[in-house]
């Protein structure tokens, strides 16, 4: 085992359609930081995720060995801790990722671990994983995107004032559904809740089966219609009971998603779906079986060591509707339930320079044992945050700034991309180390880190 559990990472980065082109792309720049070899950036290719964690898929690796970070840590145990590697036998619990997001992903939902599994079984090419997927996403830079269905009411208007959008699903499936809702979409009576989610999953599954020239037809006139004036579109954005939308905004929104996938179901879709902006630093957390679709934008994000995705819409990939349709929770609600809130995290010591220039961490915490992410921005030059040892591994990024990063007698230099792995059970200090204004001198850290411990406590209200 190194007498000093502190790595320096090389990550790689996946090369999709819907990432952001050469230097444009976050990932892409952080991966050409930390590649031990040549690595250049092509001006027009995309680059969409860079990864960092233990996943085969796209292993991490240390920058001077070359050894991978899944061999490490399962030949020095004391790396994770022994209870974390019997949990998750030897692996890392989760993946963290950097997603620059140009064009639309598609409409997915990740599986709960049993469906993971079946589904693994059934068709290992396209479920490559047994295991479930919850995810966190942190915005870096302002994103957009879909997550959770919407307040019923706001479907019900939808319905009504969006002539294709009930074409598709059928007039009378549409009235059926505000038959069925009528009076209790707020309802919290646990049958009523039921029945709700059982009428949205009746509509929602005739919209997914479509015929594609139904979809067409429907997608040409609503087009159409979003490019028309804002007057015209204005009936077809403001809502019941919510903040009136923008209608030149979602026209344009609309035009958008057509010109990258054209006659798409996502189009629709789109209109059952709460719409999130995230300014950076705000989050959201999506449970397994959760529907949700990213747009645009920069993020950090966080999930259990997975890489199941069931798609049904803005893809040229694999769907598989009838599982998407079978598999969701039906949940809905305004999106502000869906947004993770930040608290401040308490095992940490910000010293005098750091407070005295409003430096921060605070953590994202979201309800599973996997992970949790740590935010730090420290301000000033000499400012330095010392964090308490966490009983399982970190990996921590540095999106901004110049600093230093220490475990025990070893210190490495950081600089933005810069990607560390931590081992259980050693105090981690970073220090900001950079020359400039202090609005131009913010030295940022995202870390993710497994703390059994700490989750138990939570749990038991400690």
């Amino acid at each position: 085992m190194p007498q000093v559990p502190l790595i320096r990472l090389q990550c790689g980065v996946n090369s999709y359609d819907w990432g952001k082109v050469g230097h444009e792309s976050a990932a892409a720049k952080y991966a050409a930081t930390t590649a031990a070899v040549d690595f250049s950036i092509e001006p027009e290719k995309p680059y969409a995720e860079l990864w960092m964690g233990t996943h085969p898929s796209l292993p991490s690796k240390d920058l001077e060995t070359q050894r991978t970070l899944l061999d490490m840590v399962q030949d020095n145990l004391a790396l994770m801790s022994p209870e974390v590697s019997e949990r998750y036998g030897g692996k890392l619990p989760f993946l963290f990722k950097v997603l620059s997001i140009r064009k639309a992903l598609s409409i997915q939902a990740h599986p709960n671990k049993k469906l993971a599994e079946r589904l693994h079984a059934r068709d290992p090419q396209n479920y490559p994983d047994d295991n479930h997927k919850p995810e966190m996403t942190i915005a870096i830079t302002p994103f957009e995107g879909l997550c959770g269905f919407r307040p019923l009411a706001e479907i019900v208007h939808f319905l009504r004032a969006i002539a294709p959008l009930r074409y598709l699903v059928g007039v009378q499936t549409a009235t059926d559904f505000e038959n069925a809702v009528r009076g209790f979409e707020d309802s919290e009576d646990l049958d009523q809740t039921r029945k709700n989610k059982d009428a949205l999953r009746t509509l929602f599954t005739s919209l997914m089966n479509s015929s594609p020239e139904n979809i067409e037809a429907a997608a040409t006139e609503l087009v159409a219609a979003a490019q028309s004036s804002s007057e015209t579109f204005s009936s077809l954005v403001n809502t019941p009971d919510t903040n009136p939308s923008n209608p030149a905004e979602l026209a344009s929104i609309i035009v958008r998603l057509n010109d990258q996938f054209p006659n798409d179901i996502g189009l629709f879709v789109f209109f059952f779906l709460n719409f999130v902006r995230l300014d950076p630093g705000e989050a959201m957390f999506l449970k397994a079986d959760d529907i949700h679709a990213y747009i645009s934008g920069d993020i950090i994000e966080c999930m259990a060591s997975s890489d199941n995705v069931v798609r049904a819409g803005f893809t040229p990939k694999f769907k598989d509707v009838d599982t998407l349709t079978d598999m969701l929770t039906y949940s809905y609600a305004p999106i502000e339930e869906q947004k993770l809130e930040p608290t401040d995290y308490p095992y940490v010591v910000l010293n005098a320079a750091a407070y005295s220039s409003a430096s921060s961490s605070v953590l994202y915490d979201p309800p599973i044992e996997e992970f949790s992410v740590l935010k730090t921005d420290l301000y000033r030059t000499g400012a330095k945050a010392t964090f308490d040892p966490l009983t399982g591994p970190s990996i921590l990024i540095c999106t901004g700034g110049a600093g230093k990063v220490s475990v025990g007698q070893k210190t490495e230099v950081v600089k933005e991309g810069y990607v560390f792995f931590v081992g259980a059970n050693a105090e981690c200090i970073v220090e900001n180390t950079g020359i400039g204004p202090d609005e131009e001198n913010v030295f940022t850290t995202f870390k993710a880190f497994c703390d059994l411990t700490g989750k138990e406590d939570m749990v038991n209200g400690h």
